[in-house]
């Protein structure tokens, strides 16, 4: 049996370099992410890959595993050390070097391996690590795995075992562009501003909309992992504003940009708008839906009420499951309800067969938004989106709240809210109709307005978002009567981002 991990350890010492250290709350609901090394040392993370290695022979899976790792400074020693405990625990790790997440669960497919282990901070900033893991494709570690490999982990119950091995895999990266690519491209001209934030997509993104034959405008294409200009999160004002500077200046015909990791892409509009990832999956889904009759799409519980409303879609009998905000979550769901595609607000697409593979990859998005365009020459993007029934919607609003204390914090905030609604409570002077629960409460309002709060999965936040389809001021007044109940608890910080 291996060492139990201790949760603290002294950076600058002896122990540091010789015992492993993990802090229990990095192992969230369905991957990992530590901040580095102030959370987990190097041991700590080949005590990680043990666990894993263990909890792969505990399950039955074949004892094979593709690894990849994010374009940080230090996550090629974080991924070593990772190999280092899978080794150890008798895994064959395919180790295919710097990668995006999604070409790492690609490399699943590919090389036909059963398990996966990515080394990513995905959109977090500089200073966090993590993993994203599954042994099931296209499915990640959901909450029961998750819960599992801690228990594993940190109760010093890694097994050594004889057999492991390594080895290099070369040529995924060419296989996934061109698994992307599937022959297709452009037969109108198209100009795109090509965002990555100096991120792990700068190696592959352009590059990919080239072979589909658009123009590219590069954006911050040039790999930098100390992010110069902002992290690269298309979910964050920051990065879509810039995004939305370029396409007026170039007079670009749309802006596509990419997160840390590839698995999420955000997108703009010729005229400079921001589409979030819930109205652009239904602008999508129109098309899809035609396509496929009858189809069943997946959003998330911080999607866009028009999943539902859409008369397109109904026109169409598409169905509509909302659920758990999570890749995990929402990967599962699509795969359960063989939906053809699932979407999530923060820009995480899942496009089932016979468009992807289920799991999310943000320039798989970008293919079919090119796709979108081509199937409809005569009209740009902005026609698109004007052609949906028209809301009002914030940006995903992160208010700090420690890890330690967000589920207590949610859960009380979660019985207020369906008091309120027992009681004939309002928000926004719209009365509540109904809290969903799936997923921290969802607060639905008379005229399908609706706010949400709940925990983030990932980082030491609550999430906030509202929507109306009255007006930009019904929306502004949702989120002030909803965050005056959040501020009914004193451990609630400040937002990243407000309205």
């Amino acid at each position: 049996m291996s060492v139990s991990p201790r949760p603290e350890v002294t950076p600058n010492t002896w122990e540091f370099l010789l015992e492993p250290m993990i802090a229990p709350t990095g192992f969230r609901e369905y991957d990992a992410r530590w901040r580095f090394p102030e959370e987990i040392n190097l041991p700590g993370v080949t005590a990680l890959g043990l666990g894993l290695g263990t909890q792969m022979h505990e399950a039955g899976v074949r004892p094979e595993i593709v690894v990849g790792n994010d374009y940080r400074d230090y996550s090629l020693a974080i991924k070593n050390a990772l190999i280092l405990g899978l080794v150890q625990a008798g895994i064959t790790v395919r180790d295919i070097g710097p990668a995006l997440s999604p070409m790492a669960y690609f490399a699943q497919f590919h090389l036909d391996v059963p398990a996966v282990a990515m080394v990513t901070a995905s959109h977090n900033p500089n200073g966090w690590t993590g993993v994203k893991m599954g042994f099931d494709r296209p499915l990640t570690h959901g909450p029961a795995e998750m819960a599992r490999l801690r228990d594993i982990v940190l109760g010093g119950e890694g097994v050594a075992r004889p057999g492991g091995a390594w080895q290099r895999e070369d040529g995924v990266a060419e296989a996934y562009l061109d698994d992307l690519v599937r022959g297709f491209r452009l037969s109108r001209p198209l100009r795109v501003v090509c965002a990555t934030g100096n991120g792990t997509a700068s190696r592959f993104a352009p590059e990919l909309l080239r072979r589909l034959g658009a123009e590219v405008v590069a954006l911050h294409n040039e790999l930098d992992y100390t992010f110069p200009h902002y992290n690269p999160n298309p979910e964050a004002l920051e990065m879509l504003h810039d995004m939305s500077r370029a396409v007026r200046e170039s007079g670009a015909d749309l802006a596509l940009g990419f997160d840390g990791d590839g698995d999420r892409c955000g997108v703009v509009d010729d005229e400079g708008d921001e589409i979030f990832a819930d109205k652009m999956g239904v602008i999508l889904a129109r098309d899809w839906s035609a396509e496929h009759p009858g189809a069943t799409f997946v959003a998330d519980v911080k999607s866009t009420g028009l999943f539902a409303s859409d008369p397109v879609l109904r026109a169409n009998g598409a169905r509509v499951d909302y659920w758990k905000t999570g890749h995990s979550h929402m990967k599962r769901r699509v795969k359960e309800l063989g939906a053809l595609a699932g979407f999530e607000k923060s820009g995480h697409y899942f496009l089932a067969e016979p468009i992807g593979r289920g799991y999310d990859c943000g320039l798989r998005v970008a293919v079919e938004v090119c796709r979108l365009l081509d199937r409809h020459p005569d009209q740009r993007l902005s026609d698109l989106k004007r052609a949906l029934p028209r809301t009002w919607s914030t940006p995903t609003m992160s208010p700090a709240c420690a890890d330690t204390e967000k589920y207590e914090v949610l859960e009380r905030l979660v019985a207020r809210l369906v008091e309120m609604g027992r009681d004939g409570g309002s928000l926004g002077g719209r009365r509540i109709v109904d809290v969903v629960t799936v997923n921290g409460a969802r607060v639905m309002l008379e005229n399908g307005a609706w706010g949400l709060v709940r925990a983030s999965s990932n980082t030491p936040n609550l999430v906030v978002v509202c929507e109306s389809p009255e007006s930009e001021d019904e929306m502004r007044a949702i989120f002030r009567d909803l965050d005056n109940v959040i501020r009914t608890e004193p451990s609630v910080g400040p937002y990243d981002q407000t309205i």
